[in-house]
């Protein structure tokens, strides 16, 4: 049985429901296919619950630390993993039932819960029927990666998704992967009161990032307790009753590591191998990435693919801004285009990171004369107040032009202060009109005019 509509929208992650939406209220008859969670990764095994239980584990280390506050708290703090667990669930139940509901209640949309698969171009098939229509958009996100390691298929394991339903605090977790999943797991569990230790294959943790950033946000992690062992090589695992074992190689010496829990958190995957796409004429990069243009369609005319899938972005973010793109093109006649975003993301450990725009390897590597502002978070009275003077913010600034390039906030609220500046990059505006703002005392914010107005030339 074949069933004909306007519109298919497969999975429903950050773009697809708001796009099915659209879709269906401009007067196109509209399908949307789940196959399992309706949310998507964010919702269900990504930022909300991961998030959610970040900030369980602040409220315990505050919590430990209130005699600095002169807050006294009588006897140790005890963590209570079923209330932890419980609580996150709560909150992504709440999220989940939202979207549910949201997409059920929408007219002219149709909801199919089941694997859809592609039998042609514009045909997929699910749960027995044939669907088919002229515009075809791909929302099917991603996975986490399983390394090709000795042993790993006979031992229990952890990744960023399963560890989602532990309700008990490891003795002793061991970390694979040294970036942005693996260190905010890392605090957070350290946090909780478990051992630590962070295994990482490169000469230094979150590789893309400066030196600078990078061996900071080690120290940061170090002074709560975590352990890292870097260039490390030859990884095996294996399992002795309830203890995990693993071997290594680091900085050219043998290394045995036993712990009670292993995660693994070494990228992700597309969720596109089992999508039919030997069906259809949709190209694919050699890690099964669908190919995509400026404006998200694939090789095969009327077929869109957006959010993890795409590799144009990994975030949840860049997810919703693929929706926002392709909605703005074919139903508001304003093109826009992948090009036009700039660089935006988070680190969310403890203080987080806020990066934007270049690096300051890769302003370098421009060949532009750059200015550059350095202040130490020492330095901000919010963070002193807080006795939270961890870190410190960078801004790089072309010489010539005098517009933003990029910067790295790694400090207390470094997140939400870090979009001052991305909206000035939007603008297009010079740096001065930001540094000569008059900002709100006592924020983080008001020293970004201050960083700004101290830039000295990058030195090689």
């Amino acid at each position: 049985m074949t069933e004909h509509y306007d519109a298919i929208v497969i999975g429903t992650g950050q773009a697809g429901p708001s796009l099915a939406v659209r879709l269906a209220n401009s007067g196109k008859k509209t399908a949307i296919i789940e196959r399992k969670l309706f949310g998507g990764t964010c919702v269900n095994v990504g930022c909300v619950p991961s998030k959610t239980l970040i900030a369980s584990a602040r409220a315990a280390h505050v919590a430990r630390h209130g005699a600095d506050y002169g807050v006294m708290i009588e006897g140790p703090v005890r963590i209570d993993m079923a209330r932890v667990k419980a609580r996150k669930d709560a909150v992504v139940k709440q999220s989940n039932e939202g979207v549910t509901k949201w997409l059920k209640s929408t007219a002219n949309l149709t909801v199919i819960e089941g694997h859809a698969r592609f039998v042609g171009d514009h045909a997929v098939a699910v749960n027995g029927l044939t669907l088919e229509a002229p515009q075809i958009f791909i929302n099917v996100g991603a996975r986490p990666l399983i390394p090709a390691m000795p042993g790993l298929s006979e031992i229990d394991y952890l990744t960023s998704s399963s560890v989602m339903d532990v309700d008990v605090l490891p003795a002793h977790l061991l970390i694979v992967g040294g970036s942005y999943i693996g260190l905010e797991f890392a605090q957070m569990y350290r946090r909780f009161g478990s051992e630590v230790t962070v295994i990482e294959a490169g000469p230094k943790l979150i590789g893309r990032e400066d030196d600078d950033v990078s061996l900071t946000v080690q120290r940061i992690l170090e002074d709560e307790g975590v352990k890292f062992r870097l260039n490390a090589s030859s990884l095996r695992v294996s399992q002795a009753g309830k203890v995990i074992l693993l071997s290594a190689v680091c900085d050219g010496a043998a290394v045995e590591l036993s712990g009670s829990h292993l995660l693994l958190g070494v990228g992700r995957v597309p969720n596109t191998g089992d999508l039919g796409l030997d069906q259809t004429g949709i190209k694919t990069d050699e890690r099964g990435f669908i190919v995509v243009d400026d404006q998200l369609a694939t090789s095969v005319s009327g077929v869109y693919a957006l959010g993890d899938a795409n590799c144009r972005g990994a975030f949840t973010h860049t997810a919703y801004n693929d929706y926002e793109i392709v909605a703005a093109n074919l139903l508001d006649g304003d093109a826009r285009r992948v090009s036009d975003r700039i660089t935006a993301y988070a680190l969310y450990i403890d203080p987080p990171l806020a990066r934007i725009g270049m690096s300051e390897h890769e302003a370098r590597a421009t060949g532009r004369k750059i200015l550059a502002g350095k202040m130490l978070m020492t330095r901000v009275g919010r963070a002193r107040e807080r006795s939270e003077t961890q870190g410190f913010m960078q801004v790089l600034v072309d010489a010539e032009t005098k517009k933003i390039l990029g910067a790295s906030l790694l400090g207390i609220e470094a997140d939400e202060v870090v979009h001052a500046l991305l909206d000035v990059m939007y603008a297009k505006a010079p740096y001065t009109v930001i540094q000569r703002a008059m900002h709100i005392h006592p924020t983080v914010s008001e020293l970004i005019p201050t960083l700004l107005g101290d830039l000295k030339p990058l030195q090689a």
